[in-house]
């Protein structure tokens, strides 16, 4: 039996991290990061990296905090390495996110590789547009939460303001951002830019209708 050794290969700083193992013929590789556009390409560098008497590969996913469909070209090209060397291959702790991007693929996230749900045969084409509108709803799904987790800290900085402002309730706050948003037909987003910029000083002024609608829902909202 060889001793361990270690490799770690990074796509980019904070996005994705790959470290590998090998010890007496089975390599884990740690995953860590968010598996998006360009990661997986990372896990094809790292299975080449592998030695040749490697006969057994585990991806731990559990660093993995956010993927998109691009989870499913890593599942493939890590069940495209197994069957071409003949080795064992898994990959298992898949945290909540990325089970759910799984679970939407049609995957058992506990044996993504392997449990039901996993196709060896050729797919009937029926099945393809099916597995298809799924991945769309999918990618539609994985787009608004990155809105969601990019638009966030600009709307907790608004319910802050409104907080200081009107001694309110986080809570409040957010119904406030929430029903001015609906009254207006804007964005949450933007209203939340306009409050905040309200606050700090400078900044366009927003328009008659949202200052009605911000008006409005602090009314309703906070008396």
């Amino acid at each position: 039996m060889r001793s361990a050794t270690h490799t770690s290969l990074a796509v980019r700083p904070d996005t994705l991290a790959i470290d590998s193992s090998v010890d007496g013929g089975r390599a884990v590789l740690v995953v860590r990061g968010e598996l998006i556009h360009g990661g997986a390409d990372a896990l094809g560098r790292s299975l080449a990296r592998l030695p040749e008497d490697t006969d057994r590969v585990d991806l731990d996913m559990t660093g993995v905090t956010f993927m998109d469909t691009t989870g499913l070209q890593f599942l493939e090209i890590l069940d495209t390495y197994g069957r071409r060397r003949r080795v064992r291959v898994a990959a298992t702790g898949w945290a909540e996110q990325p089970r759910r991007v799984l679970e939407l693929a049609g995957l058992d996230p506990d044996d993504p590789l392997h449990g039901p749900g996993t196709r060896r045969e050729p797919v009937p084409s029926t099945m393809v547009l099916e597995r298809t509108q799924q991945l769309d709803r999918l990618r539609t799904e994985v787009e608004q939460l990155r809105q969601a987790i990019a638009t966030r800290p600009v709307i907790d900085q608004a319910r802050g303001v409104l907080m200081a402002i009107h001694a309110c309730s986080s809570d409040q706050a957010w119904n406030v951002l929430r029903e001015a948003s609906q009254l207006s037909n804007t964005k949450l987003r933007k209203v939340a830019a306009v409050v905040t910029a309200g606050a700090e000083g400078g900044g366009p002024l927003p328009s008659p209708e949202l200052r009605q609608a911000l008006r409005t829902a602090i009314d309703r909202c906070l008396n």
